[in-house]
């Protein structure tokens, strides 16, 4: 199908990574009945954080937002996990989290989290329009600069 996620993915250049393993005693996704809650995901590229340090300090908005685009890359390959590779059972992304390692007075985080929700939508369509919550908190494991989980409605 030419407007398949996979197709998306393909058209942006984006190939999903293997889902990360767990980095401590939790999973890294759960399903319950029509949903799928991911776990936090962070921006990891090659196993290394694209972003690490605080926003509005160490961390541009725009390398935040780029931190944000990794979070969200990773969310669909823990996707893709949870369903056996078929991104197709997405039926709709409900909502996302994002937490924000702020620098204090940054209070850009909704902007921090339109890296994430604009990538998401362009590669899951009208399936992708969410609800949101955008944190700014101390610190974040690792020194990453931003963290996102992701609720899916599934078929």
């Amino acid at each position: 199908m030419a407007d398949s996620i996979e197709a998306r993915l393909a058209a942006a250049g984006v190939t999903l990574p293997d889902a990360a393993a767990p980095a401590a005693n939790y999973v890294s996704f759960v399903t319950f009945g029509r949903m799928l809650q991911t776990s936090g995901q962070l921006p990891l590229s090659g196993g290394k954080l694209t972003a690490a340090g605080k926003v509005g300090a160490t961390v541009s908005l725009e390398d935040a937002q780029g931190a944000a685009r990794a979070c969200a890359i990773n969310i669909l390959a823990q996707a893709r996990a949870a369903l056996d590779g078929d991104l197709s059972r997405i039926a709709r992304l409900l909502k996302l989290t994002v937490f924000v390692a702020s620098h204090p007075g940054f209070t850009e985080q909704h902007k921090v989290a339109n890296g994430a929700s604009d990538f998401l939508v362009e590669i899951l369509g009208d399936k992708g329009r969410h609800s949101r919550s955008a944190v700014g908190v101390p610190s974040l494991p690792l020194d990453a600069a931003v963290e996102i989980e992701a609720l899916f409605e599934i078929d």
